[in-house]
This record gives C-alpha cells, structure tokens and sequence, in this order.
C-alpha cells in the first residue's frame, strides 16, 4: 500500500480559514521536480533527482515519513509481504538495518524508512505539513504552479505524484451518524491517543484487509466484538516468523538472489505463477500443490498457483474449493461457517484483495465474538448508542468504519489539477480513466503519477514499483534534460490504445466478473472499469522500455522554444 497526501475535509477546512496561517504570505518556490508523496516512491524518487542535479522537493501532509505507513495506526498493521521483498534494492541500506520479522509490523516499517531516510540525507530537501490542494499547468511558463493549503505556491518543471493508491478513505453516507455518541472513525484515522478497549463494546464494520488485522487484534481486548460483513473474506494463513538466535534473518547473499528476480514475476516478488495450468495436474498431484503452496505461508496460494487460476472458471473453482474446505474446518458453527467460507463462492477466488491472517477465522469461535450478515439484516441508521439494522438495535461504546477506498484514483482526483486547457483530471476522467503506461495524462504535460490507475500498482509488490516506475520517471526527466525538451505530453491516441489494452487484459480474465475496488465497484456512483493492468511486472516493464528505446513513442515532445521534437 503506498499512500502519502492524505488531507481530511475537516482539516482542510481549518487551514483554510484560520486567520493565522501563511496563506496570505504568497511565498514562491522555483523548482526542477516537486514531488509529492514521502511513501517509499517519493522517498525513492527524491533520493535519485538529487543525485542527478535536480533542485527536487519532496512534500507531503504528514509529519514524517511513511506515507500510508505515517497514517495508518490501527492495531496490527503489517505488511503482508516478506520482508526480504519489501525494502529497496540498495544493498547499503542492509549494511546496519535487520527486520526482525518475516512479515513486518507498521513500527518497524517506519523504522525502516527512518533509517533509509537518515542514510540518503533526504530530510533537507522535505517539507512536512504540507498538503498540495491545486496545481496548474503555465502554456507560457511550460511550468506546474502547485500550491499548498498554506498559500506557498510551488513552480516546477515536473511535478511526480507519489500519493499512493490506498489513501482517499471511504465512509458510507449511513442515517443518523452524526447522532451517535460513542467514539466512531475510520481505519486509517486511527485515533493517536489510542482508544481504551477494556471492557468495551466494539463494532468493526467491513471484512477487508485492514478489517482482518484489526480484527484479530481486538478480539482479545474488549468485551464484545460485533463484526459487520458484507461479503467473505478469502484470506490466507500468515506463517509469521520472528527472527533470533533459532530463526535467523535471512542471508545477505539470498536476500541480493530474491531481489533481483522481482522483475521477472508477475507481481514483483521472488515467485511468479506456476508454469502450467491446473488440469494438466492429476487430482493427486494438484492436491499436493495445494498443499505445497499453502505451507509457505504468503501469497504463492494466490499469486504463485497455476497460471489459469485468474482466467478459467474451473481452474479458479478448484483453487477455491481447497481454500474452503481448509477454512471450513477451522470455524466450529456450521452457519458461521457459511457466512466466512461459503460452499459456493461469492466470488471469484483472488479477483478481491486476499491479505495474510493469523487466526482469524478461529476468532468467531469465541462467544464474547459476533459475526452479523449485511446483505441479510443491512444497516438502516445510526441511532444515540449504536446501530440499527434491519433485525435489531445494536448498542456500542466504539464503531469503526474499516471501509476501504477510494481506489488507485481518489488521490489524484482529490487534487485540482488543471491541464493545459484548464479541464480538471477528475473532469476529464469521469467517463472513463484514460492514461499512458499508467503514468501519464493526455492535456497534463510533464506531470507523472505513480501507483496509480492502469498500472501494475495494488498487483505489484509495493518497493519493486516505486523503484520500477521510479526508474522510467527519472530516465524521462532527463532525458528531456539533456535533449533540450520543454514539454513531454502524452497524445490521446496512446492513452485510447493503453486503456484498450488494459481493459482487454481484465476482459480476459475473471475480474471483471467480481465487484471491487479493483473495479471501482465499492464507491457509489463511480464508473465501474478496470483500473489495475493485468499483464504482470515483466510485460509492464518491457513495454516502459520499448516506449523508451523507440523515443518516447506515443508522446508528444517539444522543445524550449516550442519546435515540435518528435511525435510518434
């Protein structure tokens, strides 16, 4: 998950009408790059700017590093990626830092991106507290004028948008909220004085992955706990490691080997997608893969299974099948059972964010735990001291909303970026996200995003992307450099065959059958279309390298003095 500009309406609001603020200063900035983001792409990309001679600046509304690191608190949080996969490349960065765990926690992410921070000296060239609210592109100044909820206005050349794909939090409109009187807030707005669940009734509304991790934390910390869900969730066991004396870090020279066949698998991890399709297996030998890849402990079930399993119907079902049965045999209702690992799938196995658990589903054998079916008995309203639902009044001391997103698009949306022509982005992309590489918009010239739509992003591991589209961003920068380019802007032809390509790559595969944010399904009102490209790291970089080596094809560039360089 990266995200890094997270802003609050209500925070927004105070800034912008506190007399005491630096709005009326209209200070002024020059730069080469801003950047804005300081999650592991943004810290990433300002590292390797500076080292090229850019005046590059990195921004973000936190208070420190991390960006969905820096924001979400909530109890458990952790990366569900092993931690010889989620750190960057830099075999210097190894030299005095030792996770101490296989999978881990949110404290020791950000001590990670502390102590990756303090040895790149990036600080210096950081500006916390500060949320980018708009920013516009000059035709006569071929500049971006970024300008922050203080005033400050920010001219640079490029501007790169590291503002992650899981950041716009998401809140039903529920009746009657506002009437409740208990505590209530959002996942990723975890409280930083932490709340007091002793003795509490607590409800968790939603079964994602941040639900997942929550959950297991609460269980043994309050009273009661009420979980809200609408559909199952198909998680997978976590073989959660801690590293000492007995089970010791891994070896530098494997950690080097395991980094450097990320580009080589489909989601940037050190494995990739069996190389043959499931009934090519007797049913003896695919049990045995089951098994084997069940063992390990991470996302190989998923993401390391038989290459059909995201495309053919039957193939999927079988994946499902031995999920189910692993599942079912550890919940001890069978009408619980039911409602977590359903016989019939309620979707397509993996077509859903799939996070590690510990213990999960063994929590709903607990009776001071309750599991209670939305699409059964749904919320009407919020009432003084809890929840209404269809059935039954519900009282709470603590709600959170464990909600989800505003996918891969809410980030760049929430910000007033205005193209050339002066058409907002979110106007531009409401019948339909159009970009090219997944990087870039028609009308919006020299501005790149990272983890975002029509990309590899959720589907990739998240350091191998900030260091795979880092990479392009910085090699593109200075190649317009170094050849006298002003201006790089993606043609619209390129954008309509990118989007062609990833919306047939989805339309080929089982996701477009299942309702997520992978689609854009959890937000009322919002187009439902892919937004995730389904051709795998190793495609997705192989097409960055031949718009690169064929320059810059399928864009536009000119030069200072408005000479068109090339169109291709």
């Amino acid at each position: 998950m990266e995200s890094s500009n997270h802003f609050h309406i209500e925070q927004l609001s105070a800034t912008l009408t506190d007399g005491s603020n630096a709005a009326t200063e209209n200070t002024q900035q020059e730069l080469d790059v801003l950047v804005v983001g300081a999650g592991f792409a943004g810290i990433y990309q300002l590292k390797h700017l500076r080292d090229l001679g850019y005046k590059a600046l990195l921004v973000d509304n936190g208070s420190e590093y991390g960006g969905t690191w820096y924001w979400n608190r909530y109890p458990g949080i952790r990366v569900d990626t092993s931690a010889p996969q989620y750190q960057f490349s830099d075999p210097d960065l190894r030299k005095d830092f030792e996770f101490k765990q296989r999978f881990p926690g949110g404290v020791e992410i950000r001590k990670y991106l502390k102590h990756v921070t303090e040895r790149w000296d990036v600080r210096k060239d950081t500006k916390f507290d500060t949320y980018i609210a708009s920013a516009a592109w000059d035709n006569e100044a071929t500049k971006w004028s970024a300008t922050a909820a203080d005033g400050t206005t920010y001219r640079a050349k490029f501007l790169v948008l590291c503002t992650g794909c899981l950041v716009d939090e998401f809140v039903p409109k529920w009746k009657d909220v506002d009437k409740y009187t208990g505590q209530f807030f959002h996942s990723s707005s975890w409280p930083r004085k932490a709340p007091n669940f002793k003795g509490k009734k607590v409800a968790v509304i939603g079964t994602g992955a941040s639900a997942v991790q929550i959950i297991q934390e609460l269980a043994n910390a309050v009273d009661e706990l009420t979980v809200f869900q609408r559909t199952p969730n198909t998680a997978l066991p976590m073989r959660q490691v801690d590293y000492d004396e007995v089970n010791k870090p891994i070896p530098e020279d494997e950690v080097r080997e395991s980094l450097a066949v990320r580009m080589k698998s489909f989601c940037g991890f050190d494995f990739t997608f069996l190389p043959r399709k499931c009934f090519e297996d007797t049913p003896e030998k695919r049990l045995q893969t089951y098994e084997n890849l069940w063992k390990e402990g991470d996302f190989k079930y998923w993401l390391g299974t038989y290459i059909d399993t995201l495309f053919v119907e039957e193939a999927n079902r079988e994946c499902y099948n031995f999920w189910r049965d692993k599942t079912r045999a550890r919940i001890h209702d069978p009408k619980v059972a039911d409602l977590l690992a359903p016989m019939e799938p309620a979707y397509a196995f993996g077509t859903k964010r799939i996070p590690l658990e510990q213990g999960y589903f063994e929590i709903f054998n607990s009776p001071h735990v309750e599991l209670v079916d939305l699409k059964a008995t749904p919320i009407e309203r919020f009432t003084e001291k809890g929840i209404k639902t269809s059935a039954e009044e519900m009282p709470f001391d603590i709600v959170i909303a464990a909600t989800g997103f505003d996918a891969l698009t809410g980030s760049l949306t929430r910000i007033n970026l205005h193209g050339k022509d002066g058409t907002l982005l979110k106007d531009q992309w409401k019948d339909g996200v159009k970009t090219y590489l997944g990087l870039t918009a028609h009308n919006f010239p020299n501005l790149f995003f990272q983890y975002g739509p029509q990309a590899p992003s959720v589907l990739c591991n998240g350091p191998t992307c900030a260091e795979l589209q880092g990479n392009w961003v910085i090699e593109t920068i200075t190649h317009c450099r170094d050849h006298g380019i002003s201006t790089i802007e993606a043609t619209e032809a390129a954008e309509e065959e990118w989007r062609g390509n990833v919306v047939q790559l989805a339309g080929a595969s089982l996701l477009m059958g299942t309702n997520s944010w992978y689609v854009g399904a959890n937000i009322p009102g919002k187009l439902r279309e892919p937004l995730v490209y389904l051709g795998g790291v190793p495609k997705y970089y192989e097409n960055l390298n031949a718009v690169r080596d064929h320059g810059y094809e399928g864009f536009v560039l000119e030069g200072g003095d408005g000479t068109r360089v090339s169109k291709l």
